[in-house]
């Protein structure tokens, strides 16, 4: 069919009568047509395929030589003809009248054809306008997780897409979405009154949840105009828009709709839909995309609710944690002034400052300084972890790891000696090195070596090795290893040992001091460091940290 209104209809007739053909063709091109014609099956086909028409009259001989296609159909029968109804559903739109009839009748007939044609085609477009705003409706619902918005998404929409008066829509208390009501009007009217259907809570609830039961909408008659209500400024129940008495618009009538918003077997809300008396009544294609719509908006709002939740749990967390972390930084100011006016006194004691100390009382000055030293590694521990979540870059500088290594069993092999531990050091032939925080890594491998002395039994043993690992397609890594013959970790608590503060539950049985930040930090820097920090324990057994770093390539 022409797009150009003005332009002439295209007709085409195909008939193997002559004479029946030329008075057809006579009297379209005398009612305006552009006529073409057809006398056999041939010449059928062949005017299908040059160009399109607006309607075809085909005599019923020709029938089965015409193909499916969009354009209307008339026939051309004779009374005796036995027509099969279901033939006729293979064609968009077609229609039949007797050969013997005038030709008048079948140009009536055929402009017949071509407005139902223009009338399918209008309905097919409007429908399709239809179904591409609400699809825009249910992609501003999804685009938002603000409840609010995605209520006034969903009235605004509707109320535009279907040239509505009035869109109201509430929520029922329901601990899966959040209660929200939100209403739209059309340009120049004021709130309209919700029908009497929707004027109580209870009422509201108990109509839309038949409907979701039924999967059914509610079509309400049309009201009386609002100047016609008693008991006018009356409000309208909660959370209705307008008041029973609130003007509509200009005053006329209008037709509406309640519409159950549900998820499941429960419903969750209702949305009221009122339009102009003057349009059309409700089509099965509007009611179908509303309650798609109305799926979406289920879906939105139940959506928004968990994330809401979520986020509103995910913000007390990071408050918690800040609290945390502030609390953190103040105890470790608060302790280090006094330990730093202790240590500095022990020292002054032990350079005899005040006097030679007598033996009893120098044991009980080394007692006081080991336990101050403790005090201080537990403080710097409580303050890397205070500042773990906001520290800077890492300073990072070619770090040997043989010497870093050295440097740190020096360090704690007096430790080591005082419980008659042996404490070995194992290193890889040549000079490693890696890209590292150098001050980091020495607290890594001293935090994983003390751990190691401080859970192994007087008299056992703790060894330290170093080495280069290469597995296929990846970068060479260098590995350094701490085994000790200590009491072990039970299997079901070793993916806990990098968590803050937790302690297994034999040290803790045993009465072994800890704070449970040692490894936690230990495995907070050496991912800083893309590296890997692993744990194999067996419990009576020993345990074995495993720290594996990028290789420097240029060593």
């Amino acid at each position: 069919m022409t797009n150009d209104a003005s332009a002439p209809n295209r007709a085409l007739v195909a008939d193997p009568d002559p004479g029946r053909l030329a008075e057809t063709v006579a009297a379209l091109t005398a009612a305006g047509f552009l006529v073409r014609s057809a006398h056999d099956a041939g010449s059928l086909a062949a005017a299908l395929k040059s160009e399109p028409s607006d309607v075809l009259v085909v005599d019923n001989d020709l029938r089965e030589f015409l193909p499916r296609n969009d354009a209307p159909v008339l026939l051309l029968l004779d009374p005796e003809d036995e027509l099969d109804v279901t033939a006729l559903e293979g064609w968009t739109i077609a229609d039949f009248t007797y050969r013997g009839q005038p030709p008048a009748f079948r140009v009536h007939r055929a402009l017949v054809l071509i407005a139902r044609a223009a009338e399918r085609t209008r309905r097919r477009s409007e429908a399709e306008s239809l179904r591409e705003s609400l699809r825009k409706v249910s992609a501003a619902i999804r685009s938002t997780i603000d409840p609010d918005r995605i209520a006034q998404h969903l009235v605004k929409g509707i109320g535009e897409a279907l040239g509505a008066e009035h869109v109201w829509f509430t929520t029922f208390p329901d601990t899966r979405v959040p209660q929200v009501s939100a209403e739209w009007n059309a340009p120049g009217l004021v709130p309209g009154v919700l029908p009497g259907e929707l004027t109580g809570d209870i009422a509201t609830f108990e109509l839309a949840e038949r409907l979701w039961a039924e999967a059914e909408v509610q079509p309400l008659p049309k009201r009386a105009p609002a100047g016609e209500s008693s008991g006018a400024g009356a409000p309208g129940g909660a959370g209705a828009p307008g008041g029973a008495g609130a003007p509509s618009g200009a005053g006329a009538p209008s037709a509406s709709v309640v519409v159950p918003v549900g998820e499941g077997d429960l419903v969750l809300g209702v949305i009221w839909i009122a339009r102009p008396d003057t349009a059309q009544e409700w089509t099965r294609a509007e009611i179908g995309l509303i309650q798609h719509v109305s799926g979406n908006l289920a879906y939105g709002l139940m959506q928004s609710h968990l994330i809401g939740a979520q986020q509103q749990v995910m913000y007390k967390l990071q408050e918690l944690d800040q609290a945390k972390t502030d609390f953190l930084t103040t105890v470790n100011h608060e302790l280090r002034t006094p330990l730093t006016s202790i240590t500095a006194y022990l020292d002054m004691m032990r350079s005899g400052a005040g006097g030679p100390l007598p033996a009893g009382v120098e044991r009980m000055v080394d007692v006081i300084s080991r336990n101050a030293e403790r005090l201080r590694r537990l403080i710097e521990d409580m303050l890397t972890v205070s500042h773990q979540d906001t520290s800077g870059d890492l300073q990072l500088s070619r770090v040997n790891v043989g010497t870093l290594l050295r440097l740190v069993v020096s360090t704690l092999q007096p430790l080591a000696d005082s419980r008659s531990l042996s404490l070995t050091v194992m290193h890889a032939p040549g000079t490693v090195t890696v890209q590292a925080d150098e001050a980091k890594l020495e607290q890594v491998f001293a935090n994983i070596i003390s751990n190691a002395i401080k859970f192994t039994p007087d008299g056992g043993h703790v060894a330290v090795s170093s080495g280069i690992t290469s597995d296929p397609g990846t970068v060479p890594s260098v590995v350094v290893s701490v085994e000790d013959t200590g009491v072990g970790i039970p299997e079901t608590e070793i993916e806990q040992v990098f968590t803050r503060f937790f302690r297994a539950s034999n040290a803790s049985t045993a009465a072994i001091p800890g704070s449970g930040l040692g490894l936690a930090i230990a495995h907070d820097i050496v991912e800083r460091h893309s590296g890997r920090l692993d744990v194999e324990s067996a419990l009576g057994v020993g345990t074995t940290v495993s720290v594996r770093l990028p290789l420097d390539t240029e060593s």
